[in-house]
C-alpha cells in the first residue's frame, strides 16, 4: 500500500473545506495515451488505489505501463471502540489522496487503446468516485 516515507507532522487536520473547486493541477495526460478523470470530489485511500491497481495490471496481462497519478499523503486518525472523549488524537488509520474533479487518477500507455479503456473501466469499480475514461484520440 502507498504511504509516505517521511512526513513533517505525523498527524495534520483533514482540511475538508479545502474540497471546494476543480482540479487546475494533473487535470491533463501527460504520460499514457489513456486515462482515468475524476467527476467529483472524494478522499481515496492507499486500499482504493492499490485495488484499482491490482485490476489494472490483471487486465493488461502485465503488458503495457501504468502510471499513478495520486499519492495518499493525508493520514486518517481514528480513536478505538469505546474510548472516552479527551486524551488527544487517536492513531493513524490509514492515508489518502484528496482528489477534485477534472484531476487524471490512473493513465495507462504502451497497450491497445480498447484494452487499456476496459481496465480503466474495471478499476474505476474499485473508487469511490464517477469517473471518465479520456484518451490523446479523438472519437468523433
Amino acid at each position: 500500500m502507498l504511504q509516505p516515507a517521511k512526513t513533517k507532522h505525523r498527524k495534520s487536520h483533514r482540511l475538508r473545506g479545502s474540497f471546494s473547486g476543480k482540479a487546475t493541477r494533473g487535470a491533463q495526460l501527460a504520460f499514457g495515451a489513456v486515462g482515468l478523470k475524476s467527476q467529483g470530489t472524494a478522499e481515496i485511500t492507499s486500499r482504493q488505489i492499490e485495488a484499482a491497481r491490482k485490476v489494472m495490471t490483471h487486465t493488461l496481462k502485465r503488458g503495457g505501463k501504468i502510471w499513478i497519478r495520486i499519492f495518499p499523503h493525508k493520514p486518517v486518525t481514528k480513536k478505538g471502540a469505546e474510548v472516552p472523549m479527551g486524551s488527544g488524537k487517536g492513531a493513524i488509520e490509514y492515508y489518502v489522496a484528496t482528489v477534485k474533479p477534472g484531476h487524471v487518477l490512473f493513465e495507462i500507455g504502451g497497450v491497445d487503446e480498447t484494452l487499456a479503456r476496459e481496465a480503466l473501466r474495471l478499476a474505476a469499480y474499485k473508487l469511490p468516485i464517477k469517473t471518465k475514461v479520456i484518451s490523446r484520440i479523438r472519437h468523433e
